[in-house]
């Protein structure tokens, strides 16, 4: 979880806000992110007061089955996928192909939050059926999301799609912090911040081999 933590602090800075800047200026970054970052707040907050706010932990801070909170935490882990949809329609419309290190960044940061919030889930009762249906529609869900962000944003201008980069780079740092960062230092306290900056430069270095 710290690896990927790094791992999606580096494909946010240099694959979507530094490729957002370099096509639309530092306007449509700043409003993209402060405005991502504060609708992923509210709707993080909304779903964690329905029982979703321990659904990244693996112990067993989850709600248990018994006293409800099942859809919040589906809202809630669909929540988490949105902006990396977004981030991968996006990366159709450049006619480059998606990022190898952003494919990377998102693959690395959800096979641990995945595993998290299944032991999770597990610990507070929820059946093997519940868990993989939730993570099936989810990834349908998400799929659709990537696609409809690369139909409705053909053809738009390069500040508009800059602002769009922006807010999902906004939306996922805020996710990292919210969801991600707390179960990663319970679970390694003492090496989680070298794993951290080992997953970022493992990202950075695989983003610059990309583009050489």
């Amino acid at each position: 979880m710290s690896f990927g933590c790094g791992v999606l602090i580096s494909a946010v800075a240099y694959d979507l806000l530094e490729d957002g800047y370099q096509e639309g200026g530092i306007w449509p970054i700043v409003a993209g992110a402060i405005g991502g970052s504060a609708a992923y707040a509210l709707a993080d907050w909304a779903v964690s007061r329905e029982g979703a706010g321990s659904r990244k932990r693996s112990g067993g801070q989850q709600v248990n089955a018994s006293e409800g909170g099942g859809l919040a935490i589906a809202v809630g882990s669909l929540l988490d996928g949105i902006p990396e949809s977004v981030v991968l329609g996006l990366g159709l419309l450049s006619g480059k192909g998606i990022s190898i290190a952003m494919l990377a960044a998102i693959f690395l940061s959800n096979f641990p939050e995945g595993l998290s919030s299944a032991l999770g889930m597990r610990a507070a009762g929820r059946s093997a059926t519940y868990i993989f249906g939730l993570w099936t529609a989810i990834t349908v869900l998400s799929g659709l999301a990537a696609s409809l962000g690369a139909a409705f944003l053909g053809g738009a201008a390069p500040q508009v799609v800059a602002t769009v980069s922006a807010v999902a780079a906004g939306a996922l740092l805020t996710m990292v912090v919210n969801t991600m960062v707390p179960e990663a230092v319970e679970g390694e306290q003492k090496l989680a911040g070298v794993l951290v900056v080992v997953g970022l430069l493992a990202a950075f270095a695989l983003s610059n081999l990309g583009e050489s």
